[in-house]
């Protein structure tokens, strides 16, 4: 769904709502409408249709939520910043994994509030991005500081990755990547060291409380 609105004020900062669930694109926009310096220019359920909305009109914020149907918030953030690289992003989500905070935050994030929080705390995100600054809360950056280093994985390994917490076994990574099983149980070891567990079930479960991968 893609919604537009009139704009009260010209002068007022424009925001765009990017969320999959209507109710709560609902409540971001009540809270944006009390504010007399503030408007909605847009809202849409599509990291897609948030690229577009954007560069029809040209948002000052995009409240972006991380996970969306087709492009995710974070694809979405740098396709927009492609167009778009003066607009600033208040992430607004659910997960506080600390692979799902630095992926929002390379890709340009400004800002990381979590859903649990108050009104007063989201708009304080969204001024403070406004003044050029970085809001991130504490429980945010005691996450990210959690991450451990070098826990960066390559493109096989995440495949690998994902097809683990998909349930299917050495075998069956190997026939659909196209290679030996030999090579899968390798990278299923290196893949144990990065993540500091010792099977299978606690890497598909660090994986999915990191948001290295989602289901």
């Amino acid at each position: 769904m893609v919604s537009d609105f009139t704009v009260r004020d010209p002068a007022a900062v424009r925001i765009l709502l990017v969320d999959d669930h209507p109710v709560v694109r609902f409540g971001l926009a009540a809270i944006i409408a009390a504010q007399p310096d503030m408007t909605v220019v847009g809202e849409t359920a599509s990291g897609a249709e948030s690229v577009e909305l954007a560069s029809q009109h040209r948002p000052d914020v995009v409240l972006m939520d991380l996970r969306l149907p087709g492009m995710s918030g974070v694809e979405a953030i740098k396709a927009i910043r492609q167009r778009l690289p003066a607009t600033r992003f208040v992430v607004v989500t659910a997960y506080e994994g600390d692979e799902d905070i630095h992926r929002a935050l390379q890709a340009g994030a400004h800002a990381y509030v979590l859903k649990g929080a108050s009104h007063v705390e989201l708009l304080t995100a969204i001024r403070t991005v406004l003044r050029g600054q970085r809001f991130i809360p504490l429980s945010v950056s005691a996450s990210l500081a959690g991450r451990p280093p070098r826990s960066e994985l390559t493109n096989r390994e995440m495949q690998v990755l994902e097809l683990i917490v998909n349930g299917l076994s050495n075998k069956e990574i190997a026939v659909r990547l196209g290679i030996t099983e030999g090579t899968v149980k390798w990278h299923v070891n290196v893949l144990l060291g990065h993540l500091k567990v010792t099977d299978r079930t606690q890497a598909a479960v660090a994986a999915l409380q990191r948001g290295l991968v989602c289901l």
